[in-house]
């Protein structure tokens, strides 16, 4: 069974936000990282660094979820962060 996550994306300043689903966190993370598609809104802004991420059972509840999260305002997307990762570090490192 698959597992689903909805994740949040920023730069090193913090300036920007990116919000996605995907069933392979480590997959999806490292083809931001790779800048694969260059004209991509992750790309365009260098959002590679985790702050951020949720998992569920169902690609649904994971889709819901993430639609949920775009309609917020910055500072509540902020309070959310800061739940998980009150220092807003990259998740993907050490």
């Amino acid at each position: 069974m698959k597992e689903y996550f909805v994740y949040i994306l920023s730069n090193k300043r913090r300036t920007a936000i990116y919000i996605g689903v995907t069933y392979s966190l480590t997959r999806r993370s490292l083809e931001h990282l790779a800048k694969q598609n260059p004209n991509s809104f992750t790309a365009r802004y260098n959002l590679d660094e985790l702050l951020y991420y949720e998992l569920f059972a169902s690609r649904n509840d994971a889709i819901a979820r993430e639609k949920q999260l775009k309609k917020w305002g910055r500072e509540k997307k902020n309070e959310l962060i800061k739940l998980q990762n009150p220092e807003m570090k990259n998740l993907l490192v050490d």
